[in-house]
């Protein structure tokens, strides 16, 4: 994507569009890193001429690097099955309370916690000798300087949220080397420039930026929200990051109790949040049935009658690919409801569980942190979906302001352009973004009967 940023200009254009398809091997699921990295060569060759790059990307997986800067092999997909039983293994030397006060991070098999205890033993760990988080791996690709932004270093579950440190306690008792992560690095600090052979494929000498490297800590960053407003935030894509932008972390049991997560965001700020299975569950159902008309798909599911089923979005039973509508069908029967049959009532049915799934999100959130809001803001993918933003509201009870849908790619400008004296702070780049960006306001339906969401939520187990 490139940006462009003036006083009264916030604008981005597709240079180019790549897939991202992991790979099945016998040894399990990976990631085709140089793909993606042959993909970003051919975007910013594409691009132009460009005053920074910013790259951002998902978070907790990593690729390994022997003395000479080579790639061990390529990075292990989060959805590998080799964490199982990581987190049960970590709690036997280090308590999950204690985990969650030192780190503040949420139960998820996916943590790079677990896949770093799962990798214990192994050849290919025993031969590294650094680790970069999958943006910080592009980045030294590009640039030959190494790194670790640290929003992204936040989801690792080894930073103490209260410093922006490593948790040299935790990760000690767990037998993790520190030192193999490089240098701590914040969004907009310098991160290089492009090396002789990236600029002679690109074309250009260019500067690298940090930004938030994390996506969901860029697309937070270009919330639209107001001076003043209270306001939560979901992130809206292949997961639903749903909750609030603090000051400070909740530390407490009883936000561990509520999977709670508590991850950096840019300027100091704590990203406190749960992580929610999201359009994955539409996206799997969708390639299980070779459906690729969404938008027909969304309109024949606002035609099925509302809340006859749900399921917990949160369940890590949905994590894995393949077999989606059958798992849904059957999380329906192991709860007493009826199952959805026809692929609108199975969509239907993920709609309502994703808005059901926002709803306790958001009122968790208020409740552990003390931070009551007024409105709403979907970013992201999601924030396209008409019926998903509607029932949202609805359930939430709260009006839902959604868009930007390229909330991510803005933040990540954003950042860039204050680095380059174009923005002054957070609130002018997120009042930039309210004068820039298109935005459409969802009210709660009248006459929507708030006791349906609470009956729908009695039928699943709670977190």
């Amino acid at each position: 994507m490139v940006g462009r940023v003036g006083p009264d200009t916030l604008g981005l254009a597709e240079a180019h569009r790549f897939p991202n398809r992991p790979v099945r091997l016998a040894e399990g699921l990976r990631w085709d890193v140089l793909g993606l990295y042959a993909g970003v060569l051919d975007g910013l060759r594409a691009a132009g001429g460009v005053d920074s790059i910013g790259i951002d990307g998902w978070g907790v997986d990593y690729g390994l690097l022997d003395g000479d800067g080579r790639l061990l092999g390529n990075p292990v997909h989060y959805r590998d099955a080799r964490t199982d039983g990581m987190a049960q293994r970590a709690w036997a030397t280090v308590p999950a309370e204690r985990l969650y006060a030192e780190t503040g991070i949420q139960d998820t098999p996916i943590n790079t916690l677990y896949q770093l205890l799962a990798a214990q033993g192994t050849e290919q760990l025993a031969a590294a000798a650094r680790l970069l988080l999958i943006p910080d791996l592009i980045t030294y690709w590009l640039t030959g300087e190494q790194g670790t932004e640290l929003t992204n270093a936040s989801t690792t579950q080894l930073i103490d949220p209260r410093t922006g440190t490593w948790a040299h306690t935790v990760a000690g008792a767990l037998g993790i080397d520190l030192s193999l992560f490089a240098p701590l690095r914040r969004p907009g600090d310098p991160a290089g420039r492009l090396l002789a052979h990236a600029a002679e494929f690109t074309g250009h000498e260019t500067p690298v930026t940090t930004v938030g490297s994390h996506d969901t800590a860029s697309a937070v960053a270009a919330v639209p929200a107001t001076e003043g407003e209270r306001f939560a935030y979901i992130c809206t894509g292949t997961w639903s990051l749903a909750g609030l932008e603090l000051h400070a972390p909740v530390l407490t049991e009883r936000s561990r109790a509520a999977n709670f997560t508590n991850e950096l965001g840019i300027d100091g700020t704590v990203r406190y949040l749960r992580n929610i299975t999201g359009l994955w569950l539409v996206q799997e159902c969708m390639r299980s049935w070779g459906e690729s008309d969404v938008v027909r798909l969304l309109r024949e599911a606002a035609a099925v009658p509302g809340l006859r089923s749900v399921v917990d979005a949160s369940d890590p039973v949905f994590l894995a690919p393949g077999r989606m509508p059958e798992r849904i069908a059957e999380a329906c029967r192991a709860t007493a409801q009826p199952a959805p049959v026809t692929r609108a009532e199975i969509t239907r049915c993920i709609l309502d569980s994703l808005a059901l799934a926002h709803r306790r999100a958001v009122e968790d959130a208020q409740r552990l942190a003390d931070h009551p809001v007024d409105v709403v803001h979907v970013v992201g993918g999601g924030a396209r979906n008409r019926l998903l933003c509607q029932l949202t509201a609805d359930a939430c009870g709260v009006p839902v302001v959604a868009g930007p849908a390229e909330a991510a790619a803005l933040g990540n400008v954003l950042v860039q352009a204050r680095a380059q004296g174009l923005v002054d702070d957070r609130a002018a780049m997120r009042e930039l973004v309210v004068r820039t960006q298109p935005l459409t306001r969802y009210e709660p339906t009248r006459g929507r009967d708030a006791g349906a969401w609470e009956a729908a939520a009695r039928r699943l187990p709670g977190p």
